[in-house]
């Protein structure tokens, strides 16, 4: 798929088939995260690769919409630790595995926690590292869009988003 066409066509999946994820396709996801840039190559993150039912329905009580962890077929936490530009990091990486996914035919969400050091403790992380995010994947319940059913253009169009304008100021 083209990467711009991916970018414009991609959409949250919150609501999850109960198809499994083959494991290759899972660790292509982690992969694409694992390969994103960093601050000074120093790549000061740990993927939290969650795929216990049972560990997944605790973490699901430390996001601000559990549902999208009940039904997923597996969850990534991206855990930052150290200085430097750590959320920027993490979302490179998390957008890589985002888009990894799309290109699978895999559903994603990203879920924010009300109280990070609770979901640390969840999920066994140290004192110095922080959960940044915590994405969600699994096929769809619904079936997705074919990306290239339409161009990049009208995908752009039909997006609930602000206009080009109001985001992007040129000095």
């Amino acid at each position: 798929m083209d990467a711009y066409l991916a970018i414009a066509s991609r959409r949250e999946v919150r609501s999850y088939s109960d198809r499994p994820v083959p494991g290759e396709v899972q660790r292509r996801i982690l992969d694409a995260g694992r390969v994103s840039g960093s601050s000074a190559n120093r790549q000061q993150w740990r993927f939290v690769w969650v795929t216990d039912r049972g560990l997944l329905d605790r973490l699901a009580e430390m996001v601000y919409e559990p549902g999208n962890l009940r039904g997923c077929a597996f969850a990534v936490a991206i855990a930052v630790s150290g200085k430097g530009p750590t959320s920027l990091d993490a979302g490179r990486a998390g957008q890589n595995m985002l888009l990894a996914a799309w290109n699978e035919g895999v559903g994603a969400c990203p879920n924010g926690m009300p109280d990070r050091a609770a979901a640390g403790e969840v999920l066994g992380l140290s004192e110095e590292e922080v959960p940044a995010i915590v994405l969600t994947f699994g096929y769809p319940a619904r079936p997705r869009r074919d990306p290239e059913s339409r161009s990049a253009e009208e995908w752009i169009a039909a997006a609930n988003r602000k206009p080009f304008e109001e985001v992007v100021e040129r000095l």
